[in-house]
């Protein structure tokens, strides 16, 4: 047999582009992620710098994201894509040659951060709504497993990797390595081909996509209920892996290198948990889904009391496997259920939920700090995730959303117009 023929009929060249950029792109974010806020403190920073650049980053996601969603439905997505990693690449290599030249300021960094996010606020919804539009029908869920167990894998090794790097040759050059990644994994999305996305209709314009992408997020609770519930769990975990995780590593840790090693258990659980979606098809796939959400209140938690750093890893990989189920129930779930020519739109719509009140909460940790305390107020981080999951799980459309089967629409004679066919998803 060839080797084409032996790769999985979900496997086209699509979905072997985005997989390979987004393991490029992983590698080098995750440690970018840790050198960001060790360049802040090593300029002479403090905890609330760190949550100032955090929020920089993620305040033009909740400005642009609804753009960015109406934008990719509108314009071929992997061109909106591969413009987005441009600006990410400049953006990040400024970041590296100011701190490689010492002293950034303040304000350049967070200039710099939110450049960055205003890329992310456009490459979001039109990665999701490409990626959800490259896989077929039955098979949806084993191949987003699949997909993210390689994108987590890459985060696994890039935390670990950055964390090690910041500790022994400094924060420029992980920033440096990064913004080489995102040249690397724009190049390979250029190459995506959409000749099997049906051409738009013409619209009304900007306004009128927005209102379309919400009355199609607006008239599913089982929708529009996760994502406020990931709009307080995403901020909490934000402040938590962002600010509170680096000083707690710098004061009782050892540094960055402990921290790196636990972001990098975090990801060997997201691969752990997206292989066992691969095999495990949950009927109900919300239900089982949201239970799993439930765990990531561990890592605030152990960084409250503090534990030790290997106590700590291992809060970090029961998180990272359990929230991996949601996140492939999260996708199978709009692959099955929302139409291909709005899925940037509603995908707009669920980053936009996702991320709104993080620049809030990060930039709020070093006043809750002040105020509470730090345990105090990893403590609270804690509270809120088991709060709003639990208030999720009342809403009777989360319970009892099922996977859509062969079998299951020839009973019914209906069922998602999209279960079928190559339509359609971090936080």
């Amino acid at each position: 047999m060839s080797r084409r023929s032996r790769r999985p009929a979900w496997a086209g060249r699509n979905y072997g582009l985005l997989t390979a950029a987004a393991v490029v792109t992983n590698l080098g974010s995750h440690g970018a992620l840790i050198a960001a806020a060790f360049a802040v403190l090593e300029s002479g920073g403090d905890g609330g710098d760190v949550g100032l650049v955090a929020a920089a980053r993620t305040l033009p996601l909740v400005v642009f994201l609804l753009i960015g969603g109406a934008v990719a439905d509108r314009l071929p997505r992997h061109r909106v894509m591969v413009a987005a990693n441009a600006l990410n690449c400049f953006s990040q290599g400024a970041f590296a040659v100011l701190v490689l030249a010492g002293e950034p300021r303040l304000w350049q960094m967070m200039l710099l951060t939110a450049l960055g996010g205003t890329g992310q606020a456009f490459f979001g919804p039109a990665a999701e709504g490409m990626l959800l539009s490259s896989v077929e029908g039955e098979q949806a869920g084993r191949a987003f497993a699949v997909f993210r167990m390689a994108m987590q894998g890459a985060a696994l090794g890039g935390a670990a990797l950055g964390g090690a790097m910041v500790a022994a040759i400094g924060p420029g050059w992980v920033l440096a390595a990064d913004a080489a990644a995102f040249a690397v994994a724009g190049s390979l999305r250029s190459f995506l081909d959409v000749s099997h996305i049906p051409p738009r209709a013409p619209g009304g314009g900007m306004l009128a996509d927005l209102r379309d992408g919400w009355r199609e997020f607006a008239g599913r609770p089982w929708l529009w209920g996760i994502v406020v519930q990931f709009s307080i769990a995403n901020a909490v975990v934000a402040a938590t892996d962002a600010v509170y995780g680096p000083l707690v590593a710098r004061d009782h840790l050892g540094g960055a290198g402990p921290w790196g090693l636990a972001l990098g258990f975090f990801g060997a659980g997201t691969v752990a948990g997206a292989l066992l979606m691969t095999r495990w098809k949950p009927r109900r796939l919300l239900l089982a889904g949201t239970l799993c959400v439930f765990p990531m209140a561990l890592p605030s938690a152990a960084l409250a009391v503090p534990v030790s750093a290997a106590s700590l890893c291992v809060a970090m990989f029961v998180a990272g496997a359990t929230v991996e189920v949601f996140g492939v129930s999260w996708m199978t779930a709009l692959h099955q259920e929302i139409p291909e020519d709005k899925l940037s739109r509603v995908a707009a719509y669920d980053w936009f939920g996702s991320v709104a009140l993080v620049p809030l909460a990060t930039a709020l940790t070093g006043p809750a700090e002040a105020a509470f305390g730090r345990p105090e107020a990893l403590w609270g981080c804690s509270a809120l995730v088991v709060v709003v999951t639990a208030a999720v799980l009342c809403m009777p459309d989360v319970r009892n959303l099922r996977r859509n089967t062969k079998d299951v629409m020839r009973e019914a004679g209906t069922g998602s117009p999209d279960a079928e066919r190559p339509v359609g998803g971090l936080g």
